[in-house]
């Protein structure tokens, strides 16, 4: 994707409106537009990253560390009763908007409560997954 086309580098040059909840020199927090629940924020990095493959993991940890300001202030402000994180990464893992975003979520007990489908694994099938991650990192 072309950078001058990317909505959040938009954002950050403020050639589109948004409602910034807190910004630093790395990083910007603002409200979602279609938001899960009132409050729903992304934090994003001023500087372009497509996903989390590309962000410098400083950065990641900038991200990590505003995500945490603005979940504190979720939890105080709105007296939420949880929150949710949430960082999606290409189109097969929800990403919608190619600059990477970490979605944070006000969460009350019972609104969308929606968890991920738990699945088991088969006979000597997590050792041989296992051996695939590690021998990656």
């Amino acid at each position: 994707m072309d950078m001058t086309d990317c909505i959040f580098c938009k954002i950050v040059k403020g050639e589109i409106p948004s409602y910034k909840v807190y910004e630093d020199d790395e990083t910007l927090a603002f409200l979602d537009i279609s938001p899960n629940n009132p409050g729903h924020t992304l934090v994003i990095p001023k500087e372009h990253f497509e996903n989390i493959y590309s962000l410098p993991g400083e950065l990641f940890a900038r991200m990590s560390l505003t995500a945490q300001k603005v979940s504190i202030a979720l939890k105080n402000g709105l007296s939420t009763d949880g929150v949710t994180l949430s960082m999606n990464n290409e189109p097969a893992g929800g990403q919608l908007v190619f600059h990477s975003h970490i979605h944070v979520i006000p969460r009350m007990k019972d609104d969308f409560t929606v968890h991920y489908p738990h699945k088991t694994y088969g006979e000597g099938e997590a050792e041989e997954i296992l051996e695939k991650i590690k021998a990656e990192i």
